[in-house]
């Protein structure tokens, strides 16, 4: 994969394109802010951009804005975001339009380098990787949404591991209960969330991330 980094810290930049090398991808661009990423990805199209949430110069949220610029002049390129924070006003703006393509994983919760490089390879293709404490900070906004208090619990489960990008095979084995079961729940919730009708993977996700925004 044509992959482009932003990561103001250089250890971590160094160490990003090491590992993305030696998996066989090819890195074009590796920046430390995210003007350099903009223009880099205007000058050569990559297929996918990692890049952190707080850079250069003001350490707050250059990195989320740099992406949704990135996904609203090139939506063809996918776009994962990796991150200490969760930045939830843009975090929410970023994940609530088309969500193919996108990913948003913390830094310190990626207990394996396999872990980082699945969801990688995951949102190159299109589909869709978020970090379980993204997912349940970005909902926690949403408690009070009329039709997110009417899933039961364990529909409520379901919902967090759909938005993750996990498969329903995948979310069965995580729960130990049969795929039959956690496709009934899954109908039930698309149907409670007047989702039944939408049709395409994004879906899933829109399940949870419809409601972010109110």
């Amino acid at each position: 994969m044509r992959v482009m980094l932003a990561e103001d810290s250089a250890l971590l930049r160094e160490g990003l394109v090491r590992l993305l090398q030696e998996e066989g991808h090819d890195v074009l661009a590796a920046v430390g802010d995210a003007g350099a990423l903009l223009e880099a990805v205007a000058g050569e199209r990559p297929e996918a951009v990692v890049v952190d949430v707080r850079m250069p110069p003001t350490h707050t949220d250059e990195g989320l804005r740099a992406a949704l610029e990135i996904r609203r002049r090139w939506p063809e390129v996918k776009v994962l975001v990796l991150s200490q924070y969760v930045e939830k006003k843009y975090a929410t703006e970023l994940m609530g339009g088309s969500i193919d393509g996108v990913g948003y994983l913390l830094k310190d919760r990626v207990a394996e380098v396999g872990d980082f490089l699945d969801a990688l390879d995951r949102v190159g293709a299109g589909g869709t990787a978020f970090d379980p404490e993204v997912v349940r900070q970005l909902l926690a906004r949403t408690s009070h949404a009329d039709p997110l208090a009417r899933l039961t619990a364990r529909e409520r489960e379901v919902l967090e591991l759909m938005a993750q990008g996990l498969t329903n095979a995948s979310i069965a084995q995580a729960l130990h209960v049969s795929q039959s079961a956690v496709e009934k729940h899954v109908n039930a919730l698309f149907d409670k969330l007047a989702l039944s009708h939408i049709t395409g993977y994004s879906r899933r996700v829109l399940a949870v991330l419809r409601y972010l925004g109110s």
